[in-house]
């Protein structure tokens, strides 16, 4: 074993390498070790569509979903317990490759309070106030329990994405999020209707309780409850490097899109974003923004940057963005935003949410990344002039991997980050088994395998193309070769590719560069490369190696067209 000292744009760089690797030339790895380079530290979006490290990388995040919607409502390590999120699991979505969990968080777990639904102290017509729900010490509880997590997380090079989650607004009508004190339906009862759990978006309960959540039209302030509450969240984490950001809302929904049309609701959207003291414009021509009278003035984007200056925020359209519809939300004029899209196919099983027509499914889908990547660019502010970066935090639910593949090939073709949903099926109350990587019984379903992709994790350059083909494990990715990406006073950094040694390349994988040269060592799992003087471009192909060959206790993989190659 030697170490290589290598002086990159005034940034030491250590090296460990097993044996010399020769730029351009045929390399090989054959087991995971220690990454090198790590990506590491708050992300940027200065504007347009990628985001950034501290070296002015472009960052692409693969990862997963992990939410649990039942009490205590966030996982942690507590062996023996269903909501158990102990090391093995971290290292398990390591060795997959993932670089990124959207962890839920639930409103209804951080301010329980003790008052039930419609309760007048809560629900009355009136001037928004203080419902004194908010207990310090419980959401104190639960926050170091959500940090046990993140560290974990962290251990294995994994960021965090904190994610309020909710699926038909909270338990009381039969899913999760909203406390049971901030359920107001004017009395309605909650119904279920037969079939599968969104169904109950149609119900008149959850329409009311929705519509006085937007409106803040009750006399306890359930946006101001909800942003003081994600404040208090921001301000814990504002100095943990591996908290990505924050994702405020879930799937923003209200029934008033199939009454009054798009435009009506994403106002109120925009207006919960930023507050009726900030307010931008919506897309498309719709009308000008009038929030509802007794909004917050400052909304949940500014409480969050405030609060945790540097972190990156994810803002939600409406949930019917998950397809190609239209959505109106429009330039918000706050820095580090990030368009947070969810891809979803229409043509899906009721019950376990599988695609019932594949082909359909991956036109729907191809439209709506088309239609989302479109959208991003026309939300340009002066604090983001290009637009935000853009994300892809939900897709998938399914256990058809066919489907997978060209759907996360759809996603790379887009140039676009990705998490799965989801990582394990927790006996939630809205979703189907058929969703999770992991069974029930704890082992992987193929389509865990599917997502373990190698990928360009940071990119010292403009990225043009990646490609990977999940039956032969190739890999391409093609950038120029730019100086300086934002930060532009950042030195110089190699790109990172992730190869899921641990998942693939049974007889090791092999390199080729054009353009640039590669700096990790032979066997790493986080391929290191750096441009070659005077390069505008580079190219980047791995393949699997054929075989492995053992001279003088030395495993040595066999590189299509390297000397001495069949």
């Amino acid at each position: 074993m030697t170490v290589r000292i290598l002086l990159v744009s005034s940034t030491l760089v250590l090296v460990l390498a097993a044996g010399g690797v020769r730029g351009g030339a045929a390399a090989a790895a054959t087991a995971p070790s220690r990454p090198t380079f790590a990506l590491s530290g708050a992300l940027h979006a200065p504007g347009g569509p990628f985001l950034y490290d501290r070296f002015g990388r472009v960052v692409f995040l693969h990862g997963v979903n992990v939410v649990y919607k039942r009490p205590p409502f966030e996982v942690y390590p507590d062996r023996g317990k269903p909501w158990n999120f102990g090391p093995g699991q971290a290292r398990r979505l390591r060795r997959l490759g993932f670089d990124v969990v959207r962890l839920g968080i639930i409103w209804q777990g951080l301010e329980p309070g003790t008052l039930p639904p419609n309760d007048p102290r809560v629900c009355a017509d009136g001037r928004p106030g203080n419902p004194h729900q908010l207990r310090r010490a419980i959401l104190l509880h639960y926050l170091d329990r959500l940090r046990e997590t993140v560290d974990l997380l962290a251990r294995q090079h994994i960021y965090t994405l904190l994610d309020m989650h909710q699926d038909v607004y909270g338990r009381v009508l039969g899913g999760e999020g909203a406390p049971p004190w901030a359920v107001c339906t004017d009395g309605v009862r909650p119904t279920h209707p037969p079939g599968r759990w969104s169904n109950v978006y149609g119900t008149p309960a959850a329409d009311i309780a929705f519509s006085h959540f937007w409106r803040n039209n009750v006399a306890g302030n359930l946006q101001g409850q909800f942003d003081e509450v994600w404040g208090m969240v921001a301000r814990f984490f504002r100095n943990d490097p591996w908290v990505v950001g924050f994702d405020p809302y879930n799937e923003p929904f209200s029934a008033s899109i199939l009454r009054m049309g798009d435009e009506h609701f994403d106002a109120q959207l925009e207006c919960f974003y930023t507050g009726s003291a900030h307010v931008g414009r919506l897309l498309h021509g719709a009308p000008p923004i009038r929030c509802p009278r007794n909004d917050p003035r400052t909304g949940v984007v500014p409480v969050l940057l405030r609060n945790a200056p540097g972190k990156l925020v994810f803002v939600e359209p409406d949930i019917f963005a998950r397809g190609a519809s239209p959505t109106y939300l429009g330039p918000m004029d706050f820095p580090n935003l990030v368009y947070n899209v969810h891809i979803y196919c229409g043509y899906r099983n009721p019950v376990t949410g599988n695609p019932t027509n594949v082909e359909a499914c991956l036109h729907q889908e191809a439209r709506a990344l088309d239609r989302r990547m479109q959208d991003r660019a026309e939300m340009a502010s002066r604090a983001q002039r290009s637009g935000p970066a853009w994300f892809v935090s939900e897709f998938g639910a399914t256990s058809n991997a066919t489907y997978l593949r060209q759907a996360v090939a759809l996603m790379d073709a887009h140039l676009v980050g990705w998490m799965y949903w989801s990582w394990k099926y927790y006996d939630d109350p809205t979703g189907s088994t058929d969703e999770a990587l992991v069974k029930i019984t704890g082992r992987l379903r193929p389509t865990a395998r599917v997502l373990a992709q190698t990928y360009a994790e940071a990119v010292d350059g403009v990225p043009t193309s990646t490609s990977f083909d999940t039956s032969t494990t190739a890999f391409v990715l093609r950038y120029r070769v730019a100086h300086r990406l934002p930060p532009r006073k950042a030195p110089s950094a190699p790109t990172l590719v992730v190869v899921p040694t641990a998942v693939r390349y049974r007889h090791g994988y092999c390199v080729k560069v054009r353009g640039g040269r590669v700096l990790s060592p032979t066997d790493s799992a986080l391929l290191a490369i750096t441009s070659g003087r005077g390069a505008r471009s580079v190219t980047v192909d791995v393949t699997a190696a054929r075989a492995t060959t053992i001279s003088h206790g030395r495993r040595t993989p066999t590189c299509p067209g390297a000397s001495g190659a069949p």
